[in-house]
Parts: C-alpha cells; sequence; structure tokens
C-alpha cells in the first residue's frame, strides 16, 4: 500500500486557496454573464431598430433638379403632346425585322416557356408585328385621350389627362393612376373610359391624370444618379400641384404601389386615399413573419395558406423567375443596349413578363398564355418603349432602388394615416395577409380579393379594377364626413 503523501499547507490556507478558486470561477462567470447579457442586448437592439422601432420621417428636398440644365428659369407651361411613329421608326423596324427572318433561328427545347419565351410564341408576334399590327391605327389609338408635357424640377414630364363629360350633379374627383415596369400609360386605356364614365351607384366621378414616369416612355430622364421611387413620389406630387390639384386620389401596381406609397407616406395630407392593386408590405419584419410562418402557415396565413405557402416553393419560383431583377439592378444599361438593339429582343423581354406574371402556369404551356391576351394591345407597349428608345433608362430604376436601399427600407416601416385599399388578384406575385399590410397601413379599410387576373391587374382586368376603386373611393370619401 503506497504511503500518503504528505501536504505542506496547513487547513488555513488549503480553505483560502479553495475560496480564491471559488471567487475567480465567479468573476469569470460573472465577466461571461455580463458579456453575454451585453451581446443578447446588442442583438436585441439591432433586431428592435432594424425590424420594430419605427424611424423619425425624414427630410427631403421637394425642388431636386433633376435635369441637364441648372438654369432656375425654365419653362412650366403645359404643352399639349402627340405621339409619333416616325416614318424612319418604321423603316428602320422592317430592316431589322428583314434581318430576323434571314437569320438562322434557335428553336426551344420542349414544347413550353420554361427556358424563357418559346420559339413558336415568338414567332407569333413576330407575324403579328410584321402582317396585322397597323402603324396609322395604333397611333390614332394612342392619341384618343389628351396628352401634355410639363417640366417638373428639371424634367418635362408626359401625362395623360383625361376629364369626364356629363358632369351634372356629380362631384369630379382627381385620380392619379401609377404604371410599373415594363408597363406604361398604355395598361390605363382599358381602364380609362371606365373610370371617366358616371356610374349610377355612385355621387361622383374621377378626373384620371396618368404619368409617364421619369426614364420611362415619353417622359425625360434624368440627368444624374439618385431618382429612384420616393423622389419620383416628389415629382408626381408636383406634377399634381403643377396641374392644379392640391389633393387626389391614388392608384398604382407594381413600381407604381411602390411610389403611391411613398406619396401617401410623404404627403399624407394630400393623398385622399391609396388604392393598390399590389398591397405588399415591404419591409424586413414582414419578409420574416411569412418566413417563420412556414411553422404554423394556417395562424399566419388563414385564407391566404395556398398563395403563399409553402413558403419554400413561393422563394423557389422568384429566384428562379427574378434573374431580371438581379441584371437591372446591377447592370441595366448593358441589357438596355442589347434590347434597344433588337425589336423582337425587346418584344420578347417585356411580353415575357405579362405572359409569365399574368399566371406561373403560362410557362408550362405551348403557347405561354398568349391566347390569353390580344397581341395588338402587347404589341403596343412594346412599340411604346422602342419608339421613345426608353427601355435603357427605365431599367435604371431597378439599380436606383439597390443603392438607396437604406432609404426605401426606412420609409416602409413607417406608417401612414392615409386610408388604404388593397386589390388581390389571383396570380399574383407576393401576397400578405392583411395584419401584415396593417404595419404600413394601419388605416387598410379594406382588401378585395379576386378569383381572376395577375399582376398587371388594370391591363387584364380593367372592369374589376375600376369597380373596385370606385368602391374604395366612395368609402374613403364618406370616412372624411
Amino acid at each position: 500500500m503506497a504511503p500518503k503523501k504528505k501536504t505542506n499547507k496547513k487547513p488555513i490556507e488549503i480553505k483560502q486557496t479553495l475560496r480564491n478558486e471559488r471567487k475567480t470561477n465567479f468573476n469569470i462567470c460573472k465577466v461571461i454573464t455580463i458579456g453575454g447579457a451585453v451581446v443578447i442586448a446588442m442583438l436585441f437592439y439591432k433586431f428592435y431598430s432594424s425590424f420594430l422601432a419605427t424611424p423619425d420621417l425624414p427630410e427631403f428636398d421637394l425642388n431636386v433638379w433633376w435635369g441637364r440644365n441648372t438654369s432656375e428659369r425654365h419653362d412650366t407651361s403645359i404643352r399639349p403632346y402627340r405621339i409619333l411613329f416616325s416614318d424612319s421608326m418604321q423603316e428602320n423596324l422592317r430592316r431589322k425585322m428583314e434581318a430576323y427572318r434571314r437569320a438562322t433561328r434557335v428553336k426551344s427545347l420542349e414544347d413550353s416557356s420554361k427556358y424563357g419565351i418559346n420559339y413558336d410564341v415568338l414567332g407569333q408576334i413576330f407575324a403579328h408585328w410584321q402582317f396585322k399590327y397597323k402603324y396609322g391605327s395604333r397611333v390614332k389609338y394612342l392619341n384618343q385621350y389628351n396628352h401634355y408635357i410639363t417640366n417638373v424640377q428639371g424634367l418635362d414630364i408626359h401625362f395623360m389627362r383625361i376629364k369626364p363629360k356629363n358632369t351634372e350633379n356629380l362631384k369630379v374627383v382627381p385620380l392619379l393612376l401609377i404604371h410599373g415596369w415594363p408597363s406604361s400609360v398604355r395598361d390605363f386605356y382599358g381602364i380609362i373610359p371606365l373610370l371617366t364614365s358616371a356610374k349610377q351607384e355612385y355621387n361622383f366621378v374621377f378626373e384620371v391624370i396618368a404619368p409617364s414616369l421619369p426614364g420611362f416612355a415619353f417622359s425625360q430622364a434624368p440627368a444624374r444618379p439618385g431618382l429612384t421611387t420616393y423622389q419620383m413620389a416628389i415629382v408626381l406630387r408636383n406634377l399634381m400641384a403643377r396641374i392644379g390639384h392640391k389633393q387626389f386620389y391614388v392608384h398604382g401596381g407594381d413600381i407604381g404601389h411602390a411610389i403611391g406609397s411613398h406619396m401617401a407616406t410623404l404627403f399624407p395630407n394630400q393623398v385622399l386615399g391609396f388604392h393598390s392593386s399590389t398591397p405588399v408590405n415591404p419591409s424586413k419584419l414582414a419578409h420574416l413573419t411569412l418566413m417563420l410562418g412556414e411553422i404554423c402557415p394556417k395562424c399566419v396565413a388563414n385564407d391566404l395558406v395556398d398563395k403563399i405557402y409553402p413558403y419554400t416553393d413561393k422563394l423557389q419560383f422568384y429566384l428562379e423567375e427574378s434573374g431580371y431583377l438581379h441584371l437591372q439592378s446591377t447592370k441595366p444599361d448593358t441589357v438596355g443596349i442589347a434590347l434597344q438593339d433588337s425589336p423582337l429582343g425587346l418584344a420578347s423581354y417585356i411580353i415575357e413578363k405579362y405572359l409569365l406574371f399574368t399566371d406561373p402556369a403560362n410557362k408550362y404551356t405551348h403557347d405561354g398564355g398568349l391566347g390569353a391576351f390580344n397581341v395588338t394591345d402587347l404589341m403596343d407597349n412594346v412599340l411604346v418603349y422602342w419608339s421613345t428608345g426608353s427601355i435603357t433608362t427605365s431599367l435604371r430604376l431597378y439599380k436606383e432602388s439597390i443603392l438607396n436601399y437604406e432609404m426605401e427600407e426606412t420609409l416602409s416601416r413607417i406608417p401612414t394615416s392615409v386610408p388604404t385599399w388593397g386589390l388581390r388578384t389571383k396570380y399574383d406575385l407576393i401576397q400578405q395577409p392583411d395584419f401584415i399590410l396593417r404595419w404600413k397601413y394601419p388605416n387598410l379599410v379594406r382588401t378585395t380579393n379576386l378569383d381572376v387576373g395577375g399582376h398587371f391587374a388594370a391591363f387584364e382586368k380593367p372592369i374589376e379594377v375600376s369597380s373596385d376603386i370606385f368602391e374604395a373611393v366612395k368609402v374613403f370619401s364618406s370616412m372624411k364626413k
């Protein structure tokens, strides 16, 4: 048996050593606890400041100059404008079409549009453009409404202004229609006569103002960077003031929703009501909530479960079909050069968005969904971009939005008091439940759920959208009494 080791330490020293060790361990735990608490507090503060806190409304210069001419003395008159498809443009198109006809074309791998616009679908578009599209009658059609140009903040801004007829005993209400991309004011041609015609059940009718966004179609593009959606909101507010409307209603879809939302946030005393056919809250908290909702979809989405979940499937579709967003947010000029060089390339790029975003299932069909449209109507929009050479400048808005993301995110988290009404279509790209919308729009009066339609609601379903706008404005106006 081994002898016990002798220790030279006295019992008092041993106790003191143990006390020192316990004290050291306690201090280490205390440091770790305090450090952990600080980290948790910092993370919570970061989460709170990034997701939950309501930022202060930033101050904006309402007279930022976007034009090349820096002179303060500029023409502020409102001048008539007419759309033209010049002979030289048509001859240029004929030459390019002939070159396309003679070129070797690559056929699609499948009888669908899963790889992009289908070879046969593009052939139908080409044939229609060549043999059925009548430039003279289409120019006449596009000029059926009154068009104007006026200079706002250094930019010549185009807009249509359509006043109703037979307004006896009716109140005329100004309504600003804001388009998106790759749309133009052409999207509103079907809805305008419905909005400007009296309805028996309503004691008002609309005066419609439909501008081309800066850099889109007939409106001048900015000469320097920075003109993103909230700056466009300021431009359109100043346009309405130029026309003579200090207060007005707003309808928007796609990018038009973002601009209209910013107008409601920045100018709540001027926007009497906001109607959106793309009712979304773009904040980070909204996206995080929908992602966490995968745990219990019914708890989050209720009646919209099938339209939002499985969230991974929706996200996969979005990632697959949003490659154009990345291109336009990084190299818009490169993409724009290619599109402006080829009329069929431009047509395929634009029309594919209409076909796919009308119904995602269209990419699995033989005609890609083309049969659901009047091809001439689609071609009008393509010619609006082609004739003005504005595809590149329209794409730049995506780059501007990325470069100014912090401000866009800040504005998305500031609630607006403006009465708001959402119209959901069956196949729209993004769907959100009402409680998420109310974080941004606490005065959300109602949401309408259609069992038809896609992303370009005003273009696809003008009757349904116009009826919904009438009902929304009726409720908005009754709230003020």
